[in-house]
């Protein structure tokens, strides 16, 4: 019985970290989405801000996360990083061309 439970128990935490994980990767995605969008618009100061958000999102992603989908996400804060200094350079279009590149990573993230 002992042993039973501890699968069950172990199970159920792989399938939860995977929730968790999803649930991070899409805010991780809703953010960059609203990153695109301003720098698109010349904000850079405002895809700093959601570039930011996105980032955080998909850091807590990547610790939950395993195989593929971390290859992704963390290719994703890569660029997303970037984003955020070239944001903070003022330079829009170029942090929005890796914001979209990071977005590319996230929306190949497998769903379960």
């Amino acid at each position: 019985m002992n042993k039973l439970t501890t699968v069950l128990a172990g199970l159920a935490l792989c399938l939860s970290t995977n929730v968790f994980a999803e649930q991070h990767a899409d805010a991780a995605l809703k953010h960059a989405t609203e990153a695109s969008t301003h720098g698109k618009a010349g904000h850079a100061n405002v895809l700093v801000d959601h570039a930011k958000l996105a980032l955080d999102e998909a850091a807590s992603a990547s610790l939950v996360s395993k195989s593929i989908a971390k290859n992704h996400i963390d290719e994703a804060g890569e660029l997303l990083q970037k984003a955020v200094n070239e944001g903070n350079l003022n330079h829009a279009p170029a942090a929005t061309k890796l914001v979209d590149e990071a977005i590319a990573h996230l929306k190949a993230i497998p769903k379960k």
